[in-house]
């Protein structure tokens, strides 16, 4: 009889070892200090924000969540903590088939998370540090104009704008040539889509064009070309 059980649960761990393929994507981490609360694993399906698996935390914040991938695509890892507020309870990754590990803490939960195991999530943490640069000075320059020696003096809102302008231009390019030095990665298509959607299609048709094949039939390949067949479509 124990010869017999050992065996039964020997049946079991495989099982459970077969239970995971190539296309899977375990999520792990801990958030430090979490006593009570719920994660979420979730992601964009048709444009609405589906749970593809959860967990109570209860005592401890180490967590355990995964998933099968039809291709890399962004995912959230949602914490509702039951205080009546989203703000910071989202972190937003990458994610891909493998081990992802994700370690924050309850308090800071979004805005000190360290993701590991995603390459292409180290690319677009990489994008949006550089990128970042941009956006402080729009904010900048919107400060200015506000000052009250701007207001009401025409040549010096002239001059913003057109600071502003260049700008814009700069925070293009360097989305548009960040796309194409990376077509071997999965957010080359994302941020085409994302970033820089309207821009001139033709620029989207070389990053596009640039895609190696297990990129241009990735999920955010397939949207950029799509995007690219619309636009060319409204053109006409």
């Amino acid at each position: 009889m124990n010869r017999f059980f050992l065996l039964f649960l020997l049946g079991l761990s495989i099982i459970a070892c077969n239970s995971t393929t190539e296309n899977t994507m375990v999520v792990s981490g801990n958030v430090k200090g979490l006593k009570k609360g719920t994660l979420y694993l979730q992601k964009v399906n048709d444009t609405v924000l589906v749970t593809v698996d959860s967990l109570k935390i209860d005592g401890d914040g180490h967590f355990n969540l995964s998933t099968e991938l039809e291709s890399p695509e962004i995912f959230y890892l949602y914490l509702d903590k039951s205080d009546n507020s989203e703000f910071n309870d989202r972190i937003t990754f990458f994610g891909v088939p493998g081990n992802i590990t994700i370690n924050t803490a309850w308090n800071t939960f979004a805005l000190n998370a360290k993701i590991n195991g995603s390459n292409a999530q180290t690319k677009l943490e990489e994008f949006r540090k550089n990128s970042s640069r941009f956006n402080a000075e729009a904010l900048r320059i919107a400060q200015t104009a506000q000052l009250p020696g701007i207001q009401g003096n025409e040549q010096a809102i002239d001059s913003l704008n057109k600071l502003l302008s260049k700008n814009n231009l700069r925070s293009y390019l360097y989305a548009l040539n960040y796309s194409l030095n990376h077509k071997e990665s999965y957010v080359a298509p994302y941020l085409a889509l994302t970033e820089v959607p309207d821009v001139n299609v033709k620029y989207l048709d070389s990053i596009y064009n640039s895609l190696p094949d297990s990129i241009s039939t990735s999920k955010y390949g397939k949207e950029l070309k799509l995007h690219i067949s619309k636009v060319k479509a409204a053109n006409k």
